[in-house]
C-alpha cells in the first residue's frame, strides 16, 4: 500500500470509526491512501485494523472510537464509518449520547455512513437531536474502480448547502414538509420500542436494506406500522433493496412492487421510489435529521434538505478519489 501523502494546510480533518464488522484489508488498502492522496488528513485508521469475532474489535475497544471524541477541544469536520454488518446497536447502552449529540452540534462535524452504523444516528438524533448525514462509508472509498456518481455526491452533498435532489419515474402527486429521517430497514425496526428511535411526527421517513425477500421486507414494515411509527410520517421515501435479486419462493408473483403496495395501504402516506440510496455503488448523500420539503408533480420528486452543517470541500481532489489505483 502507497504511504498517504502529506495533508495541506487546507484539508479536512476525517476521523475514521470502526463500530460494527470487521473492515475488509483490501478495503483499507485501496481507500486510505485514495482519500489521503485526495487531500484529507486521516485520524484513527489504526481502528480499522482491529478484528474481534465478527466485529472490529471488542465492544469497548468500538465503544472508544465515539468516546474519545469527547476528550478532543476541536472536532474534526468529517466523521465516517469503515463499514456496516453488525455490532453497532450493542453499543448504545454505554455510549454517552446526549454529551456525543452536544458536542456534534456545537461543532457542526459531519458524522457520515449508512447500513448497520444508522442505529448510532438515529440514537444520537433521539437522545439529542443530532443530525447526521447519510453517505458512504470508507469501503465505498475502497473499490477498485470508484462509481463516480456517488464520489460527486458525497462532495456535493458534504459541502452545498439548501441542496436539492431530482428522483425521476412515476410518483404519487404530493408536496410538504418535515424531519428527513432514516435509514436501514432492518435497524429501524430492531431499535422500534426502545428509546433508541426516534419520534419524529410529520417526518420524512427514508428506507433502504439489502438481502431481504419481499415478505420479508413486508414484515418489518408492518413492525414499523404497528408500533406507530409509519403513520405519523408525512412521507415515506424508498431507496434500494435489490429487489432484482430476492424473489418470494413461495409466490413469485409477490414482489416488490405488491410490497409498495401494501405500505401505501398501512400507511396512509404518500410513498415514493427510487431514491439512489443503498447498498448500491451509485449511491447519494443526504443529510439525516434536518429539515426538509418535497414536491411531487406525477413524473419525478424534488427534495430540497435545509438548514444543515457543510464544510469547505474546495481543497479536495476529486480525480485523486476517482483513480483506480491510488498513487
Amino acid at each position: 500500500m502507497s504511504s498517504p501523502a502529506q495533508p495541506s494546510q487546507a484539508s479536512l480533518r476525517l476521523y475514521l470509526t470502526a463500530c460494527s464488522g470487521i473492515v475488509p484489508e483490501k478495503q483499507r488498502q485501496l481507500a486510505l491512501p485514495r482519500l489521503a492522496h485526495a487531500g484529507f488528513a486521516l485520524e484513527n485508521a489504526a481502528a480499522l485494523n482491529r478484528v474481534y469475532q465478527r466485529f472490529s474489535g471488542t465492544d469497548t475497544e468500538r465503544l472508544s472510537d465515539l468516546q474519545t471524541l469527547l476528550d478532543q477541544p476541536q472536532w474534526p469536520q468529517l466523521i465516517m464509518a469503515g463499514r456496516g454488518g453488525y455490532g453497532a446497536m450493542r453499543l448504545l447502552p454505554r455510549l454517552d449520547l446526549a454529551r456525543l449529540g452536544a458536542r456534534l452540534k456545537e461543532s457542526r462535524s459531519l458524522l457520515i455512513g449508512y447500513s448497520d452504523f444508522c442505529a448510532i444516528q438515529l440514537a444520537l438524533l433521539a437522545k439529542s437531536g443530532a443530525g447526521s448525514f447519510a453517505g458512504p462509508m470508507l469501503g465505498d472509498f475502497g473499490s477498485a474502480a470508484p462509481n463516480a456518481y456517488a464520489i460527486n455526491e458525497f462532495i456535493a452533498g458534504i459541502s452545498t448547502p439548501q441542496r436539492s435532489l431530482r428522483i425521476a419515474g412515476s410518483q404519487p402527486q404530493a408536496r410538504g414538509e418535515g424531519i428527513f429521517w432514516g435509514g436501514n430497514l432492518s435497524v429501524l425496526s430492531s431499535l422500534a420500542g426502545t428509546p433508541y428511535l426516534p419520534d419524529i411526527k410529520g417526518g420524512l421517513l427514508f428506507l433502504e436494506d439489502v438481502g431481504e425477500q419481499p415478505y420479508r421486507v413486508e414484515r418489518m414494515l408492518q413492525q414499523l406500522h404497528l408500533a406507530g411509527v409509519l403513520g405519523k410520517q408525512k412521507a415515506i421515501f424508498l431507496g434500494d433493496f435489490s429487489m432484482q435479486r430476492h424473489v418470494d419462493v413461495y409466490d413469485p408473483h409477490y414482489n416488490f412492487d405488491a410490497v409498495v403496495a401494501e405500505l401505501r395501504r398501512i400507511s396512509g402516506v404518500p410513498v415514493f421510489t427510487g431514491l439512489p440510496f443503498g447498498h448500491i455503488a451509485a449511491k447519494t448523500t443526504m443529510p439525516l435529521g434536518f429539515p426538509a420539503r418535497f414536491q411531487a408533480e406525477g413524473d419525478g420528486v424534488t427534495l430540497q434538505f435545509l438548514d444543515y452543517p457543510t464544510v469547505d470541500a474546495s481543497a479536495i481532489q476529486i480525480p485523486a478519489l476517482l483513480a483506480e489505483r491510488p498513487i
